[in-house]
This record gives C-alpha cells, structure tokens and sequence, in this order.
C-alpha cells in the first residue's frame, strides 16, 4: 500500500482513474435528478483537483522542495468561483443551487485525497457525499412534507380585496406573517402579488394546508417558495 502512495506511473493511473469513477457516480447521481451541474462537471472537477495534488507531489518528491499542501490549497478556495456559478436567485427571492454549490467543492476536496494517495478517505467521501445528496434528499422530502410553515407566492385577484384575503385564511385557523409586496407589478394587471409565510394552526398535513389556500376564493395563482 505504501508503494501506491509513491508517485508512480501505475499510482497515477490509478488516482485518475478514482476520480473519474468517484466523480462520475456523484455526477451522475445529480444528473439524474436534473440539477444544474451534471455528470461532466463533477467528473472535471474531480480530475483537475487530483491533477494539482499529483502535481504538488511531484515537485516536491523531484525538486525536494516546496509545500506538499500549497497548490491543494488553491483549489479549495478557487473551485469556490465555480460553485457561486450555480447559485441562483429566482423572481421570488430564493435561492437555488446551494446543494450543488457544496458539491462541487467537496468532490474537490475528495479529489485532492484521491491526488495525494490517500484513497481510504478518499473513498470514504466519495460515499458520504453520495449519501448526503440520495439519502439526504429523501430525509427532505419527508420534512418539507410534514412541516406546518411555508413560504408561498400568491396572486390575487383584484376583484377581491388583500383583506377579504386575509380574513377567509383566518376562519381555516391558517397564520400570516411576513407579508412581503412585490415590487415590480405588485399592484399591475389584474392581480396583486405578494409572498407570505403561511402556518397551519390545527395537525394537518403540508400537501392539505397548500390545497386549502389554493382554493381561497380571490386565489389566481400560488407557487410554493
């Protein structure tokens, strides 16, 4: 094993070879769910983090100078502009591409392990994280599912009045807070738009407590947030 860790042509194959295999299942995984960066994506950054860590090795096994570290260093700061290229912030204030984001500077974290030789934690990420983004993501779900509190975009028709709104949600013991107005348009057309944070007040399901705002008379439109 210790001879694997040396920089050799078989060792550098065979790092390579775990980055693209590490970083493809990881990509693949996010592919498959239509995320913003895909299979190629992960696959690159894992390789280009192993490259600069196999390459830092180098010059300090050759040159016998240098930090082993220093190069690896750059890639966990830089790979930062790359994962603030997935971030998006919708019409409606939120933010996508947080996950994504983390990803990819993990899955170059995992390649500089896999760049340096230090396959068992490199392996040990690679599963984690695949875990986090499967497992994780299930674990979501459940919560989003069943939690009382939601943030929703609303349009209302202008023919009923926000307080008529306000005063049916009311009566279906539903909270309102943080009512925010939109900007651009809020009071244009033939709706106002404005995004609230809803709560239910009785044990009822997520799904149920959507559903029963949807069909509020006055209700055009409702994306939850």
């Amino acid at each position: 094993m210790l001879v694997m860790r040396e920089l050799t042509l078989t060792s550098i194959f065979i790092r390579m070879l775990m980055a693209i295999l590490l970083g493809g299942a990881i990509g693949t995984e996010r592919r498959l769910k239509n995320r913003p960066a895909g299979l190629r994506t992960y696959v690159l950054v894992c390789i280009g983090a192993c490259t600069v860590m196999i390459t830092n090795q180098y010059v300090c096994q050759v040159f016998g100078s240098g930090d082993p570290v220093r190069m690896g260093a750059q890639v966990v700061s830089g790979v930062g502009f790359l994962g603030a290229g997935t971030i998006m912030v919708t019409s409606h204030n939120q933010i996508r591409g947080l996950t994504t984001a983390a990803g990819l500077w993990a899955t170059a974290c995992m390649g500089l392990a896999v760049g340096i030789g230090l396959y068992e934690v490199a392996l040990i990420g690679g599963v984690s994280i695949l875990a986090v983004f499967a497992l994780m993501n299930e674990w979501n779900d459940y919560m989003r599912k069943n939690v009382h509190t939601s943030d929703v975009y609303i349009e209302l028709d202008k023919k009923v009045s926000l307080g008529d709104f306000l005063r049916n949600v009311r009566e279906l013991d539903i909270e309102l807070s943080n009512v925010q107005m939109e900007r651009e348009g809020a009071f244009t057309g033939d709706v106002v738009s404005f995004i609230v944070t809803v709560h239910g007040k009785k044990h009822c399901k997520h799904d149920v407590l959507i559903r029963m705002i949807r069909k509020i008379e006055g209700v055009a439109y409702l994306e939850e947030l």
